[in-house]
């Protein structure tokens, strides 16, 4: 019964995200290229099989300059938005739901808000405020990656549940990581790690994550777009790329040894994380606004009119 609680607002969300997505592409004439659509195939593949995909996003749209990095975060949040959702649908369908309904509510509703509120900060925040928060993340990520490698991980418990005050404590920091998603720093290293720490079954934290992330995800992509600070060339490779790829990673390929490219998307993340955080320190110094170098879902649509 709690799973299908849980997946009824997740696929009504994500129906209208979709909706609002192909409406922008549509009146916008937007049109992937070949390595977004390759991107997003990569990224989403590798995923599912545990590397994770908002950092080495990141990184390849940093390094290859395919879009200003103000628009980065929204971007990859937009754009992966499609892939996770059917990822956590799989596996919540798979694993089923065995956590406190409480503390799941609590925290995906948490989770679900704070992205919400997050969505119009990171537009009307300074540039190299969030190419440092980009760049916080990022190393954030790398730390994870090499914890994982060392298995330096906490183990967690057996528990499906929180005393009261831990988990207002687990509430209110889903909240902060449903902000933090619209800044490019994903939710489910930190959740994860979080509630291990807590006492809690790893494996009954992944539907506490993928349905805070769904509906964090659906909820503030909708809003991204609507302000229209994205790019929205890059938003439909990665969706459009990702979402076959999720399904070959999990029917198809299932599992493989990924501890050698862990280590390579450490490198890479963590240098990432060292041009960003450059970036970071030169605008501030500056003191200049950075302008876009890729268009906009608003710039789209009146090219279109036009």
């Amino acid at each position: 019964m709690m799973l299908y609680a849980l997946l009824i607002p997740i696929v009504l969300a994500t129906l209208v995200f979709v909706f609002v997505l192909i409406r922008a592409a549509i009146a916008g004439r937007a049109w992937p290229s070949a390595e977004t659509l390759g991107l997003g195939a990569v990224v989403c593949f590798f995923d599912t099989l545990g590397i994770g995909s908002f950092a080495p996003t990141t990184a390849w749209l940093k390094f290859r300059k395919l879009t200003a990095d103000r628009l980065i975060p929204p971007t990859i949040l937009v754009g992966l938005t499609a892939g996770a959702v059917l990822e956590s649908i799989i596996f919540l369908l798979q694993l089923g739901v065995k956590v406190d309904p409480v503390l799941l509510a609590g925290c995906i509703i948490a989770c679900t808000t704070g992205g919400l509120i997050g969505a119009p900060l990171v537009h009307k925040t300074r540039v190299w405020i969030v190419q440092l928060t980009v760049a916080t993340g990022l190393t954030l990520a790398a730390i994870a990656y090499a914890m994982t490698n060392l298995h330096l991980f906490p183990g967690g418990g057996t528990a499906n549940s929180l005393p009261l005050m831990l988990m207002i404590v687990a509430i209110l920091a889903n909240f902060g990581f449903g902000i933090l998603a619209n800044f490019g720093v994903g939710n489910y290293a930190p959740t994860l790690v979080m509630f291990s720490l807590m006492g809690m079954d790893p494996h009954l934290c992944f539907p506490i994550m993928a349905g805070g992330a769904c509906l964090m995800g659906a909820g503030s992509s909708v809003q991204h777009i609507r302000i229209g600070q994205v790019d929205m060339k890059v938003v439909l490779g990665l969706a459009i790329g990702g979402i076959p790829a999720v399904l070959v990673a999990i029917y198809i390929v299932k599992e493989m040894p990924v501890e050698y490219l862990r280590w390579l998307v450490f490198a890479v993340v963590l240098y990432a994380a060292a041009v960003m955080a450059h970036s970071a320190l030169k605008g501030w110094r500056e003191g200049k606004p950075e302008g876009a170098t890729a268009p906009l879902a608003t710039d789209l649509e009146a090219e279109a009119e036009a």
